[in-house]
């Protein structure tokens, strides 16, 4: 087995995750979510199980109850609709989903077009156009960059969602730098580290793997994103599994070399079930394929830094998915 790493959980997914713990343990249950707080079916569920209560909407929420935006950032409308119900809110947008969520406003303020790369209907996406809905257009694909239409072509710039595939994010830039030639870049990367990180590790193990499990739930758009990566760059075969029983045994079938990772919500249990799973079906020499060290951190929320007591809770986060096989 060919185990990929960096993998697994993120600095803000890391963040997201504590930040509803720490609500729960601060608070009582049950502490409302809105959406999933992290796009992983198992963490929700261990969340739910300790009294986290998920709903789609704020509306949902009972008056003056405690509720956490998830990971994905949420867009000013829903803060208003919160503070309108009385809601206490806790912030666990990821800080650098935050970050492009500024630069939407600032582009707005100085009358820009914003081609938001993404797809639409996810919750991050949905985030960042709120914020300046007249001013955003959204593009999901490279084919899509082909038709888009703008009013000013000499004022537009790109934004991203963070969890995008690089090469194909970059290849849609690059088709509407050809309709558009003075279309601007935001002031730095859009697509966060980890996603990166994940993606430039999967490329390695494929090239090498006949067959290649992520770890990750179907709605997360950076483990979709690492199947098809991992098919680009030269696996033979590559699925996406939620838990290590989902593995078939028609994919092993004369399979030498698996390659696993898995996406930025997932925490490291559930790889190391899948490397059980595959020891117990003859896979049990595992070389780790490093192409990169992470050691970002976030601090917890602002709305959770203080304590009953007044005291600030400074507790450095990042690294949950430590603990991996040697």
């Amino acid at each position: 087995m060919l185990l990929a790493s960096p993998r697994g959980y993120c600095a803000g997914v890391d963040r997201a995750v504590i930040a509803v713990e720490k609500a729960l343990e601060r608070y009582g249950a049950p502490v409302y979510v809105r959406k999933q707080i992290v796009h992983n079916i198992h963490v929700v569920t261990e969340l739910e199980a300790q009294g986290a209560i998920f709903v789609d909407e704020v509306d949902e929420v009972p008056e003056g109850a405690h509720v956490v935006f998830s990971a994905h950032g949420v867009s000013p409308a829903v803060v208003n609709e919160a503070a309108d119900r009385g809601l206490h809110a806790i912030d666990a947008t990821c800080p650098l989903v935050t970050k492009v969520h500024r630069e939407a406003v600032r582009f707005a303020r100085d009358d820009f077009e914003i081609l938001l790369i993404g797809h639409e209907g996810h919750e991050e996406v949905e985030g960042t156009a709120g914020e300046a809905p007249e001013h955003v257009t959204i593009v999901n694909s490279p084919e899509h960059a082909d038709t888009v239409e703008v009013r000013d072509p000499s004022r537009v710039v790109w934004l991203s969602q963070t969890t995008l595939s690089v090469d194909e994010t970059m290849e849609t830039v690059r088709r509407l730098r050809e309709r558009f030639p003075e279309l601007n870049d935001p002031p730095s990367d859009d697509i966060c580290y980890a996603t990166q990180n994940r993606q430039v590790a999967i490329k390695k193990v494929a090239k090498d793997a006949d067959l290649v499990i992520v770890v990750g739930s179907a709605n997360s758009s950076n483990s979709v994103r690492l199947v098809e990566v991992a098919l680009e760059y030269g696996a033979s075969a590559a699925y996406r599994v939620d838990y290590a029983h989902e593995i078939e045994q028609s994919w092993l079938d004369g399979v030498e070399t698996v390659g696993v990772t898995s996406g930025a919500s997932v925490p490291e249990v559930l790889v190391q079930e899948v490397l059980e799973e595959l020891s117990g079906a003859g896979y049990r020499d595992v070389e780790q394929v490093r192409t990169a060290e992470e050691d970002l951190i976030f601090s917890l929320p602002k709305e959770l830094r203080q304590d009953a007591t007044g005291r600030r809770d400074e507790r450095a986060l990042g690294g949950r998915a430590s603990g991996e096989r040697p």
